[in-house]
């Protein structure tokens, strides 16, 4: 019993996994919609121009990294314990990469949602703000994907770190 409510923290990774997954379902089949599949196609989606930036961008990276690296982490921090019979090296690193990861995840995705939506009903009306608008989402860009990066690198430390010291004391 004891073990299982040490564990429960690791809950959080599985229902934001759900979460994600739900976001990336919708978000699949709302752009498979024949009118916003046609507005897609004329915002240059899936080869270039802001479509991208809607299918395949935010699509991937809402169900990739939000509902299988979030799965992907859960698991892992469940199982460098059973596995090792060492605590996972940091707890403090484990939540840190946790938060990172989702609040990465979910700026880059509204990043990618708001500016391709933005730039591509500027493509359509052939309005010179265009290169003004892209000139600020590489910013925006950049900084939440960062955020994403640093918990998912936060991540893979805390992980070989955990299981380089539990192979060292066998």
């Amino acid at each position: 019993m004891q073990e299982q409510a040490s564990q429960r923290h690791l809950l959080k990774y599985f229902a934001t996994s759900l979460f994600f997954f739900l976001a990336g379902s919708i978000h699949g089949v709302w752009q498979l919609m024949p009118p916003v599949r046609a507005w897609l196609d004329s915002i240059g989606s899936p080869y270039g121009g802001p479509g991208h930036l809607i299918d395949p961008l935010a699509h991937a990276h809402i169900n990739l990294i939000g509902g299988l690296m979030m799965f992907i982490m859960g698991a892992t921090y469940y199982l460098i314990p059973k596995l090792t019979g060492r605590p996972v090296w940091s707890a403090k690193l484990m939540l840190t990469s946790y938060w990172c990861t989702v609040i990465g995840v979910l700026c880059f995705y509204s990043t990618l949602m708001i500016f391709g939506a933005w730039m591509g009903n500027l493509l359509l009306a052939d309005s010179p703000e265009l290169q003004e608008v892209n000139a600020i989402y590489g910013p925006f860009a950049a900084i939440s994907a960062s955020i994403m990066g640093i918990g998912l690198w936060m991540f893979l430390a805390n992980g070989l770190i955990s299981y380089i010291k539990a192979m060292r004391e066998k």
